[in-house]
């Protein structure tokens, strides 16, 4: 099974750059309306939204994507300026290490390892 989330997008091409450069995804499709984004076995979907009335562009959606080391991550998203040091979680109360960053239309999207 997998799990492929669609997260909506002001900008295509702004937010194909965007993941691309802070988030290590590589583009696989786009057209003006719809990106698919890759990283090893990851995808993620980006829907254009108007940000109107009848199209809203809600934001806020949050994904985990949960991963067997989060230490290499977390170096890599601080080299590429994505996050700070200070926001790596080690032995949370639910038992997890993680880190998250938001992308530009307030989308938050964590790593978590499970310990």
């Amino acid at each position: 099974m997998q799990i492929v989330p669609v997260l909506p997008s002001q900008n295509i091409d702004r937010d194909v750059d965007w993941y691309n450069n802070y988030a290590g995804f590589k583009l696989v499709h786009k057209d003006a309306m719809y990106a698919v984004l890759k990283r090893d076995t990851l995808y993620l979907h980006l829907q254009w939204h108007a940000d109107t009335d009848d199209d809203p562009l809600l934001g806020g959606s949050v994904i985990k994507i949960f991963v067997d080391d989060v230490q290499p991550l977390f170096d890599e998203f601080v080299k590429r300026g994505t996050i700070n040091r200070d926001k790596l979680r080690l032995k949370t109360d639910w038992g997890t290490n993680e880190f998250g960053f938001y992308d530009l239309n307030n989308n938050a999207i964590f790593f978590v390892e499970a310990i």
